[in-house]
């Protein structure tokens, strides 16, 4: 009996034996599940449904080791209705090098979490600069048209911040843009570029991404109406240095989007001396009504806000 007790006891601790070496082995072999902050942010962007266009793009540009690597990055990740937003349904319509461009335009070589965001320029990877405004209510804006909606999505390489409309660097000029609206089926602006011109105002207006303006740009239906009130019959009956003042007053030395303003803010212009008041209470500049829908029009060398009257120095 004695004998059997003392097998017993053997058979029961070689049982336990087996038990722990098993549960060794499982801990050790068996995969765990992959923390958020383990995957690198390609991997993120897989494991959530709102970036399968993000995902099929980085596939398609060829982005996915660059984007994989240690980094660190900040990736600006549009979600899929902002690729519809933006016209872009099926990202094989879009040759890879564009969608190159385009996506490294939403990559910064940092990683940069929102504690660190502050209004200003940021060179994108692409090599281009984007635009950063905190509007008064506390919301980060990109370029003046891309809400940040979520933050600090954390990677082993960096962090995703998702925006809802996906940035696209401009291409043409503020002169460029106007010119371009002056000459399209339903013209706007055609009185602008006309006084522009005449003005020999033109090549202010028309740098590059080192400049930074802001034009709040009466349509031609203000400039009419400016024409009736001094009883002249266009641009060419005003005189040339009013003409020059009046334009320079319309131009802020600055690239200031819609939710940079500050309501009573004294605008700085580039008539010598002269401000711009800002009501934000009306949407106004001085007395003339901002256009909600063509605001932000984003140029290489600044921005451009729509305006319904000529504002007089």
């Amino acid at each position: 009996m004695h004998t059997k007790f003392k097998n017993s006891q053997k058979l029961l601790g070689l049982f336990l034996s087996a038990i722990v070496l098993f549960a060794a082995s499982c801990s050790d072999d068996d995969p765990k599940p992959m923390e958020a902050e383990d995957k690198n942010v390609v991997e993120l962007a897989i494991s959530d449904s709102r970036f399968t266009t993000l995902v099929l793009a980085v596939q398609r540009a060829g982005l996915v080791d660059a984007l994989s690597a240690d980094g660190p990055f900040t990736l600006f990740a549009p979600t899929n209705q902002a690729f519809i937003d933006a016209g872009i349904t099926d990202v094989n319509n879009v040759s890879e090098d564009a969608l190159k461009d385009i996506l490294m335009y939403h990559v910064v070589a940092a990683d940069v979490p929102s504690s660190a965001v502050s209004s200003g320029s940021v060179t994108s990877l692409e090599g281009s600069p984007f635009y950063v405004s905190i509007s008064t209510d506390n919301k980060v804006w990109i370029n003046g048209n891309a809400e940040v909606t979520e933050t600090d999505i954390d990677a082993s390489n960096g962090v995703i911040h998702v925006i809802d409309n996906v940035l696209m660097k401009p291409t043409m000029s503020i002169a460029g843009i106007a010119t371009d609206f002056a000459q399209s089926a339903t013209p706007e602006f055609t009185q602008l570029v006309g006084a522009l011109s005449r003005a020999g105002l033109v090549d202010a207006v028309n740098g590059g991404m080192e400049d930074d303006l802001t034009v709040f740009a009466p349509t031609d239906a203000a400039f009419l109406q400016l024409y009736d009130d001094l009883g002249v019959t266009g641009y060419e009956d005003i005189a040339l240095e009013t003409l020059e003042n009046v334009l320079l007053y319309h131009v802020v030395p600055a690239r200031a989007f819609s939710q940079d303003l500050r309501d009573a803010a004294e605008l700085p212009t580039l008539l010598t001396d002269e401000t711009l008041t800002v009501d934000l209470s009306d949407l106004k500049i001085e007395e003339a009504n901002l256009n909600t829908d063509l605001l932000n029009v984003h140029a290489t060398n600044g921005v451009i806000h729509v305006i319904d009257k000529v504002m007089l120095p």
